[in-house]
C-alpha cells in the first residue's frame, strides 16, 4: 500500500511539475526576448498552455517550452548526482519523465501535430526538428530510467518505501495541486 502510494504521489507530481517547467519555459523566453504574457493556463485537470504576445519571436518562444522543460530537470539531476544525493534516483527519474513526456509532445507531430507540435509547423519548423528533438530527448529519457525500480520499491534491488517517504510525496502533491487551484481561482476572479 505504501509503494502504490509513493509512486502514484511520485508520477502526479512529475505530471505537474513537468508542465509547471514547460510553461516557465516559454514565459521565460517571452519576458527574455521583451514581448508580453498574455496568460499563463497551469490546473491539474487540464493541459497547460501559456498565452503570449509576441508577433517577432513566436517560434524561439515556443521551442522554449520543451527545450527547457527537457534541460532543467536534467541539469536538477546532475547536481543531484554531483553531489550524491541519496534522492538521486527520484532526480533521475523526474528527468526521465521530463525527457519523455516533451520527445514524445513533439515527436508525435509526426502523425498528429497538437500544441507547440502545430505551432512549430505552422510558423515554418520542420517535421524532422520535430522528430530530431524526439530523437535525443526520448532515448535519454529511457536511459535515466533504467534500473531505477528499486527506489520505488520494485524489481530484484527494491527498496522499503518508507511511510515517511510517502508523506512527503503526499504532501508535496498535496500542496503542489492546492497553489495551482489558488493561483488559478486568483487569476480569473
Amino acid at each position: 500500500m505504501t509503494r502504490g502510494v509513493f509512486c502514484f504521489a511520485v508520477i502526479v507530481n512529475c505530471w505537474l511539475w513537468m508542465q509547471i517547467i514547460h510553461e516557465l519555459g516559454h514565459v521565460a523566453a517571452t519576458y527574455f526576448l521583451g514581448d508580453q504574457v498574455d496568460f499563463v493556463y497551469l490546473v491539474p485537470w487540464d493541459i497547460s498552455r501559456t498565452d503570449f504576445h509576441a508577433p517577432q519571436h513566436e517560434l524561439p518562444i515556443i521551442w522554449a517550452g520543451p527545450i527547457f522543460g527537457a534541460i532543467v530537470p536534467s541539469l536538477i539531476w546532475l547536481v543531484a548526482r554531483l553531489y550524491r544525493s541519496r534522492q538521486e534516483p527520484l532526480f533521475a527519474f523526474f528527468a526521465g519523465f521530463c525527457l519523455i513526456a516533451n520527445g514524445a509532445y513533439l515527436g508525435a507531430a509526426i502523425f498528429l501535430p497538437v500544441g507547440d507540435a502545430a505551432e512549430i509547423l505552422k510558423l515554418g519548423g520542420a517535421v524532422w526538428q520535430l522528430a530530431l528533438f524526439a530523437a535525443v530527448c526520448l532515448p535519454l529519457g529511457f536511459w535515466l530510467w533504467n534500473g531505477r525500480g528499486g527506489y520505488f520499491g520494485l524489481g530484484e534491488n527494491a527498496q522499503t518505501v518508507t511511510r515517511p517517504g510517502a508523506a512527503i510525496a503526499v504532501a508535496v502533491l498535496a500542496a503542489t495541486l492546492l497553489i495551482e487551484i489558488v493561483v488559478h481561482l486568483s487569476l480569473v476572479a
